[in-house]
């Protein structure tokens, strides 16, 4: 049962930003322009797109989750910091804690690891 967990768990929290970083892809221009407006650097969203669909991956397969989800953990914080402070708009609110409460999922992701099936399991037991 762990481990139907375990996965279940990552692919529930790769779903997130898998999805976000293709639709950064498929809306580049309005990702760069949305960034902008916050002041960061549109030089960073290719860095950003490969975290969220790389990391996304990454927990699906299982492969580094620890090291993985303490820098998901760390971007949705970040993210949830940078893009997401109006607490007076009640959706940026939502927004606000449903970051945190998916870099809550991460923390406590990177402190078990990934279970098998997963490449991270594979290695330990090869």
């Amino acid at each position: 049962m762990n481990t139907l967990l375990n996965l279940a768990g990552r692919v529930l929290l790769a779903q997130f930003f898998l999805l976000a970083g293709l639709d950064k892809i498929s809306n580049y221009d309005g990702t760069a322009a949305y960034m902008q407006a916050f002041h960061v650097p549109t030089a960073l969203l290719p860095l950003v797109i490969l975290l969220e669909v790389g990391g996304g991956l990454a927990l699906i397969a299982g492969w580094k989750v620890r090291w993985i989800a303490l820098l998901l953990a760390a971007f949705s914080v970040a993210a949830a910091l940078i893009f997401h402070h109006d607490f007076a708009n009640e959706t940026q609110w939502i927004l606000f804690i449903g970051d945190l409460s998916t870099a809550g999922g991460l923390l406590v992701l990177a402190q078990y690891g990934a279970l098998a099936p997963a490449l991270d399991a594979r290695q330990k037991n090869a």
